[in-house]
């Protein structure tokens, strides 16, 4: 790899954590953003591309800063060459919005004994998208397909159904949430003790994120989370973020207020960034993998992929 794509690549990571610091060092989780700017009753949905399949990981949390910042009602984007493609064309003089795309490419190297190689090298690629309200002449109706809203009840009922076939182990008492791995299992206060059943299943989803570590399913290593501040703040950002995309997708509205005991990772997820331009990035592709596996676990897999 040349040095000039190294230094665009730190350049990508550099640019959009320090965006996130800024955020978080005003108390502001950027990742809630929708929630506390829109009606917390309304559809919260993950940002779409232009063939209706949500984005996932990093670019989630791009987005959605990008539409609260700039008070976008649509949560569509698409490429300016996909708009062409449409018939239709980006306004003159609008701006787009940064996404990222992972990948990795095979290089042939010669090893100390003179053997031919092939090394998987990771890539990160940034490219601009533009908001549908950006673009005039998209075909009709293009961005007002029927949004299918679900009452309240039924929301409920979806999100209980969706934890129950995770097939986790969920026990009632006490009151503290928390996940045990040696037991492997999820401990929630009694239902009747959240203000009511939306904050029940926001909190189960944080919670159910952490089970997903476990080695027989997505494999992150929870070793060091007792006695590792680093690796708890860390293993509690993922869980924070898988939280939010859960919520998003069974349309609930997530912890907006940060539980006690989770109140003092504010700083140390500054800490984390702060020394590691990677960490959110890693985080979000964690937090990927968590909710993919959950989804995987559904009778009827979701389309929520792995894909940025």
């Amino acid at each position: 790899m040349t040095k000039n794509v190294e230094s665009q690549r730190t350049d990508i990571y550099s640019r959009i954590t320090d965006r996130i610091i800024d955020d978080l060092a005003n108390g502001v989780r950027p990742w809630m953003k929708p929630w506390n700017a829109a009606n917390t009753n309304g559809r919260i949905t993950r940002p779409l591309r232009h063939n209706g399949q949500p984005y996932s990981g990093m670019n989630v949390l791009l987005l959605w800063s990008e539409q609260m910042s700039r008070g976008f009602a649509s949560s569509m984007w698409i490429t300016f060459k996909q708009a062409l493609e449409l018939g239709a064309a980006v306004r003159k003089g609008e701006t787009g919005s940064t996404v990222v795309f992972a990948s990795r490419f095979t290089k042939s190297e010669t090893d100390g004994k003179g053997r031919e190689v092939d090394r998987e090298i990771p890539f990160l690629k940034a490219y601009s998208v533009f908001n549908a309200e950006q673009i005039d002449g998209l075909p009709e109706d293009y961005d007002h397909r029927p949004e299918i809203l679900i009452d309240p009840v039924a929301r409920i009922e979806q999100a209980d159904c969706f934890f129950r076939s995770t097939g986790a182990v969920i026990r009632h008492g006490g009151n503290h949430a928390f996940y045990a791995p040696g037991p492997d299992l999820i401990q929630m206060p009694p239902f009747e003790t959240f203000k009511d059943a939306a904050s029940y299943y926001a909190t189960l989803s944080h919670e159910a994120t952490h089970w997903t570590a476990a080695e027989n399913r997505v494999g992150r290593d929870l070793s060091r989370y007792v006695r590792d501040k680093s690796e708890r703040a860390r293993e509690e950002l993922i869980a924070e973020l898988g939280s939010c995309f859960l919520c998003a997708d069974l349309g609930i509205a997530p912890e907006l207020e940060p539980r006690p005991d989770h109140a003092s990772y504010l700083q140390s997820w500054l800490t984390v960034l702060a020394n590691d331009k990677r960490a959110i990035f890693q985080a979000a592709a964690h937090a990927q993998r968590a909710t993919a596996f959950l989804h995987g676990l559904q009778p009827e897999a979701t389309n929520i992929r792995d894909a940025a």
